[in-house]
């Protein structure tokens, strides 16, 4: 079996060498590293080119939470230097949910420049982008539609399903994470995505619920997205794997 973990912070796990034989032991045959920051951009390829089994294919980019115009320079120079070396740019995008920007407009905006310069950079390389849309979904899809942008992911959809049903229509795609199996937000978006518009996740190192406990995911936890949104699909399991990775696989240039 193969199965691929299409976002994950690998540069963030405790034990990566540990992690990653758990993942390859599970199955996981590839794994796309996200990146958030100048450094994280940094160690991602740093580990891409230290590990082949599962494959790494990094994704550069500096996250909404983490925009500092001072830093912002150094990042965008690193990111632009490094492209060729990518397989998608992310994580990008827009959160409105932080304390410190809901109600501030001059933090959006520099969230929104942020995320224009990672669209603008998308589609001069022709590379797909990974969208963190927590809180602005509408936004970001307005964004991703303005820019031009071939290819888009909205990772760990858990919006609203009118906009959902404008990003499928927009002929993009959406990402669900282990909160699948009990999260009200992400049970209702993926029952209503379909099933050819859907990658799983697992978002690693996030703590996720199982009954009362929590448990902290890394890229092998992309097993219980799989199982989890199978059994909500109600389809069986082994052609939601079959759908997911030629998702991934279409999505991301991925070869198995």
């Amino acid at each position: 079996m193969n199965i691929i973990d299409t976002h994950a912070h690998i540069d963030q796990l405790e034990d990566l060498p540990g992690a990653l034989a758990r993942a390859a032991e599970a199955g996981v045959s590839d794994i796309m590293a996200m990146s958030v920051d100048l450094d994280s951009m940094q160690k991602v390829l740093s580990i891409a080119g230290q590990y082949s089994n599962p494959r790494i294919h990094p994704a550069l980019g500096v996250h909404p939470g983490l925009v500092k115009p001072e830093l912002q320079q150094a990042a965008f120079d690193f990111l632009r230097a490094n492209i060729g070396r990518a397989r998608a740019v992310g994580e990008t995008g827009l959160d409105y949910w932080y304390k410190w920007v809901r109600k501030d407009e001059v933090e959006r905006q520099k969230q929104k420049d942020s995320f224009a310069f990672h669209l603008d950079l998308a589609r001069e390389c022709d590379l797909p982008i990974v969208i963190h849309s927590r809180g602005a979904w509408k936004e970001c899809l307005s964004m991703v539609k303005a820019a031009r942008v071939q290819k888009a992911l909205f990772h760990w959809y858990s919006g609203p399903v009118d906009v959902l049903e404008q990003i499928v229509a927009a002929g993009f795609y959406v990402s669900t994470s282990p909160s699948v199996a009990y999260s009200p937000e992400s049970r209702r978006a993926m029952e209503q995505a379909p099933l050819e518009r859907i990658l799983i996740e697992t978002d690693s190192p996030v703590n996720y619920k199982e009954g009362e406990a929590f448990f902290m995911a890394e890229p092998r936890d992309v097993l219980r997205t799989w199982k989890a949104l199978a059994a909500l699909k109600k389809i069986e399991e082994e052609k939601v794997l079959d759908a997911v990775n030629a998702n991934a696989r279409t999505f991301f240039g991925i070869n198995i």
